[in-house]
């Protein structure tokens, strides 16, 4: 996907369907890394067939799924900062609070080099980001907002899906939460910002709206586990 000179690259690793989403300016060589997944030799591929280098390494939250990357992007691009929202922060060292013992392959990630909070701004390989804190699927789960692309664009992990939300039904998960930030967050963006999930195709806030069955117009019930 191309808009303008923003060129974002999709990546799918298995086994859990995850997407990383590799972020550049067509006239730039250095690039941000959004949720590294657990198969990042696709990622390392890609970066070198583009010959490009990592800024930064940016979770959307502590899940094993979206930080399984982590540890052979900063191996590999060592000056890269690993950044992740700070009550999630505890999640990338620990596999029992990142669930990936749960789900019976250990994950850790090297720990953050930044966290952030709702209302910062990073900036990394000419990218200015808005962070927006939206807990319910994990507790310091946060979202990053390309506010300066036209159309604006959200890096979304798993907040909001096409036609559904992120699971709430985990430890220290929470509907009311979850769909409360996608209201008063996302739902305040314009309609024709585009949201990239962590999971499957991307969607936007103006069909999410319309249409949702949890937090659109007719939405008013938490989801089954997805």
């Amino acid at each position: 996907m191309s808009i303008d000179r923003l060129q974002i690259q999709r990546i799918v690793s298995r086994p859990l369907q995850e997407n990383t989403y590799v972020a550049r300016f067509s006239d730039r060589t250095d690039c941000v890394v959004f949720d590294p997944g657990l198969e990042p030799q696709l990622i390392l591929d890609f970066l070198q067939q583009q010959n490009l280098s990592v800024a930064m390494i940016l979770n959307t939250h502590g899940h094993g799924d979206h930080i399984g990357g982590n540890a052979a992007l900063k191996a590999a691009f060592p000056q890269a900062p690993i950044v992740i929202g700070e009550l999630d922060a505890p999640m990338l060292i620990d596999a029992s609070l990142n669930m990936s013992g749960m789900a019976g392959f250990r994950i850790t990630s090297p720990p953050a080099d930044q966290t952030v909070r709702d209302g910062d701004v990073v900036e990394a390989a000419g990218f200015r980001l808005d962070v927006r804190h939206i807990p319910g699927h994990s507790p310091g789960h946060v979202v990053y907002v390309l506010l300066e692309s036209a159309p604006a664009i959200v890096f979304g992990g798993d907040v909001l899906f096409a036609g559904s939300i992120g699971r709430t039904d985990l430890p220290r998960g929470s509907f009311e939460s979850l769909s409360r930030g996608i209201r008063d967050k996302l739902f305040s963006l314009p309609s024709d910002t585009i949201v990239l999930p962590g999971h499957g195709q991307e969607t936007t806030i103006d069909f999410e709206k319309r249409t949702n069955p949890f937090v659109g117009d007719t939405g008013s019930h938490p989801p089954a586990a997805l």
